[in-house]
């Protein structure tokens, strides 16, 4: 008599996948998730290799920094002597905080803002909303507690498209906006700083900028890359002296 062949063991149920079908079912997601990295955009691996191999990242770990813009602001204030103790600094963008860090940690009273949600920092006073709001401004003067600020700070900046024109107009838009708040809550001689983008401040921002300030310049700090399009407007010795604005 021929034997018949041994049955196949069942599979056993799992719920709605047997663990065959289940064991195929993770195979194929692992196939798909390596095929997802190995496609990785080119940008964001070149991103990720510029990060690994930054300096100036490296050294905001071990000095304990939030973020490598931390030292934009350190190389403007050796140049050019900005930040003094017990100074009212408002830091608008201020997320992660670096540049609020910094004022602090040079004895000033720091308001920061940003959209985006910030870790607390000893001594600063964080608020989380967009500039753009109507009420941010009035908000930031409460937080003032009725002082005038010495230093307005600007790091924002616009989600770019890729286009030159049309983020260089959504970048100066934020900085005619915070230049605005700028000159309602400076005290006499007090400063506004701003990132922009090369190809320089529009005509009619500098323009204001030479009658309402002794002094503006641009400037790109050796911790700014090389590669980046970024500037900073500096504005220094605020005329108040011919009445509130």
């Amino acid at each position: 008599m021929t034997k018949k062949p041994p049955k196949k063991p069942e599979a056993k149920s799992t719920g709605k996948f047997t663990t065959q079908t289940t064991k195929k079912r993770s195979t194929r997601e692992k196939s798909e998730h390596v095929k997802t990295a190995k496609g990785r955009k080119t940008s964001s691996t070149k991103w990720l290799k510029r990060q690994l191999n930054d300096p100036y990242v490296a050294k905001a770990q071990m000095d304990g920094y939030r973020g490598r813009a931390a030292y934009k602001l350190l190389e403007i204030h050796e140049r050019l002597d900005l930040l003094k103790p017990d100074m009212t600094v408002v830091d608008l963008g201020s997320a992660p905080g670096g540049w609020a860090q910094v004022a602090s940690n040079i004895g000033c009273h720091v308001i920061g803002l940003d959209i985006l949600e910030m870790d607390p920092i000893p001594g600063v006073t964080l608020l989380q909303m967009d500039f753009m709001d109507d009420d941010a401004p009035q908000k930031l003067i409460e937080a003032m507690k009725g002082q005038k600020a010495d230093i307005i700070l600007s790091d924002m900046a616009p989600n770019t498209i890729g286009h030159k024109n049309t983020d260089h107009l959504r970048i100066m838009a934020l900085v005619e906006l915070a230049y605005d708040f700028a000159k309602n809550v400076l005290k006499q001689d007090g400063a506004f700083l701003a990132k922009t983008r090369q190809g320089g401040t529009s005509n009619d921002i500098l323009t204001m900028m030479k009658k309402d300030f002794k002094t503006v310049k641009h400037i790109k700090p050796p911790s700014s890359r090389k590669d980046s399009s970024e500037t900073f407007v500096i504005a220094q010795g605020f005329r108040r002296d011919f009445g509130d604005r």
